[in-house]
């Protein structure tokens, strides 16, 4: 058990995409920081309660303003605590979540759409 975080594209450009159409781009196992930037990311879009299970779509905005927040080391000030979440885990995780904002833009210049899903 802990927290197990996932981000992965829908190969329609459109809404109307089932679970067999979506691809992986990027797994984290208990990145508590990561998962508080976007649940503060997901709180800023209205949504309230707890972010466990809860899909967010990322624009080109939010992955922009994650891969600066990565570099300015403000993720690390956003963490989540609990028991299923770990340690911080950023020294870990920097170069993959680097690597995730460049395919997440990639993925969205050629108009698929990104996705944010978290369970603990």
């Amino acid at each position: 058990m802990g927290l197990d975080q996932y981000a992965y594209i829908a190969s329609k450009a459109d809404t109307d995409y089932d679970d067999t159409s979506r691809q992986e781009l990027a797994y984290w196992r208990k990145h508590p920081n990561l998962q508080g930037w976007m649940q503060k990311l997901w709180e800023s879009k209205g949504n309230q309660g707890d972010f466990n299970g809860d899909e967010i779509e990322l624009t080109w905005e939010d992955i922009d303003k994650l891969e600066k927040d990565i570099k300015s080391g403000e993720v690390s000030r956003l963490g989540t605590t609990g028991f299923f979440f770990g340690n911080p885990s950023d020294d870990v995780y920097y170069e993959t979540d680097l690597k995730f904002c460049i395919d997440a833009k990639a993925e969205l210049f050629l108009k698929r759409k990104v996705f944010y899903n978290s369970s603990w």
